[in-house]
């Protein structure tokens, strides 16, 4: 079994105030398009316009940037279940239409200030700042991407769904990675089933 570090995720008012504190710094679509697609860091920083489909609302996950003897390169992704399209909420679509403006003839989606693919240790540090001015715990960026499971899953998005948006292997390797989540959730069920079956005797 897999030794899973632990996991934080940040909360509904945790997130305000982090997204109050990215837009400050200027980093605000970057964490606000990870936190709502739960991509993996060298995911994100892999974008390309060619990738997003603003009309459709559809980004797709074709490679992930990494760092190899301190050269920053393109790479393909982990697994074949990592290739897949995610649909793109409203908001998320014009926070992309802004990030487009801003980039220019870029093809990249978030690019270092030098116009290639960004550093996977800048955006961390990045993340880091902004953690501290907004007063937060320090979490890792990985935590991003267990605050969207988390998150989805808290609010009735089934796991299967969850676990192809993540890009799992299996929904299996989802339910075990957040079972402290759904362990909650099936409480609650419980209480529910319970006062609709207590209603009806």
């Amino acid at each position: 079994k897999v030794e899973h570090k632990e996991m934080k995720t940040l909360t509904s008012d945790q997130l305000s105030a982090f997204f109050q504190e990215a837009r400050y710094s200027g980093v605000f679509a970057l964490y606000y398009i990870d936190l709502t697609t739960g991509l993996r860091r060298g995911e994100l920083l892999g974008l390309k316009w060619s990738d997003i489909d603003l009309e459709k609302g559809d980004l797709r996950v074709q490679r992930q940037i990494g760092r190899i003897d301190g050269k920053i390169i393109e790479m393909p992704l982990k697994t074949k279940n990592a290739y897949r399209t995610l649909p793109l909420p409203a908001d998320a679509i014009s926070v992309l239409k802004i990030q487009k403006c801003k980039v220019g003839n870029s093809e990249w989606v978030f690019p270092s200030p030098t116009g290639g693919p960004m550093s996977p240790d800048s955006v961390l540090h990045m993340l880091h700042r902004v953690l501290k001015r907004a007063g937060l715990p320090k979490v890792r960026f990985h935590d991003l991407r267990h605050t969207f499971a988390t998150l989805a899953l808290q609010n009735g998005v089934d796991i299967k769904t969850v676990s192809g948006m993540l890009g799992h292997f299996s929904a299996g390797f989802t339910l075990d990675t957040y079972a402290h989540v759904t362990t909650s959730a099936k409480r609650e069920a419980a209480k529910t089933m319970g006062s609709i079956l207590s209603g009806a005797v």
